[in-house]
């Protein structure tokens, strides 16, 4: 590994893969948890003091970024841009949920997208962001791609799909809080190693306003 490799993947003498893999475990466990309790009629400041409340009873008090729920056709958007006031999710929706609580000092980020109802290409969304996040990390595991190589790879993907892919959510690193290097997986010319990136993928429907969204860590 070169030096500039190791400043990316600096991690502190208590760091270890069992922490990381520990605080991701419980994060997907609220993740789903959380979307069960998420109903028709909530607006997302709404559903996202739930999510704070339910974190609460989880033990997990503490965030090192900000919860992001996104209804309807805000799920189009990227994390940090405002969302469209006063949407309410519907009887036949779709929303997403971003979570990046800490656990004994490590950073967990999970991001999921869920539907109600059963609306097809919604319903063909949330499946296909899963799909799409799965051969990436298959690719990684299989071929050694660098980050850039894994966001040319997933751009491509999506197009076979029949989805609009949308690069600005790049991936990132997480670790043992809080984490030093500042770039984005897209943006690296490096072969990430295992347990200290998030993939990310956001995609939108081609002519429908709304998007799906998967980000986990890659093991």
């Amino acid at each position: 590994m070169d030096n500039e490799q190791s400043q990316r993947e600096y991690v502190g003498k208590a760091f270890t893969s069992e922490g990381m893999l520990e605080a991701r475990r419980r994060t997907w466990l609220a993740v789903d948890d959380i979307a069960e309790a998420i109903k028709p009629g909530m607006t997302e400041p709404q559903a996202t003091q739930l999510v704070r409340k339910m974190l609460k009873e989880r033990g997990l008090l503490q965030g090192w970024h900000a919860i992001c729920v996104r209804f309807g056709c805000n799920t189009m958007l990227e994390y940090g841009a405002p969302s469209k006031p006063d949407v309410v999710l519907g009887e036949n929706d779709i929303f997403t949920l971003d979570l990046g609580p800490l656990w004994d000092g490590y950073e967990a980020d999970s991001g999921a997208t869920f539907v109600v109802g059963s609306d097809p290409e919604m319903l063909r969304a949330k499946t296909d962001v899963k799909v799409l996040w799965s051969r990436v990390r298959d690719v990684w595991r299989e071929r050694a791609l660098t980050g850039a190589g894994l966001y040319e790879f997933a751009a491509e993907e999506a197009e076979k799909l029949g989805w609009v892919f949308n690069p600005i959510m790049s991936g990132h690193r997480v670790g043992d809080f809080p984490h030093q290097y500042q770039g984005t997986l897209r943006s690296m010319d490096g072969i990430p190693s295992p347990h200290l990136w998030i993939l990310e993928i956001l995609i939108r429907h081609k002519t429908l306003p709304f998007g799906a969204y998967f980000e986990d860590l890659l093991t």
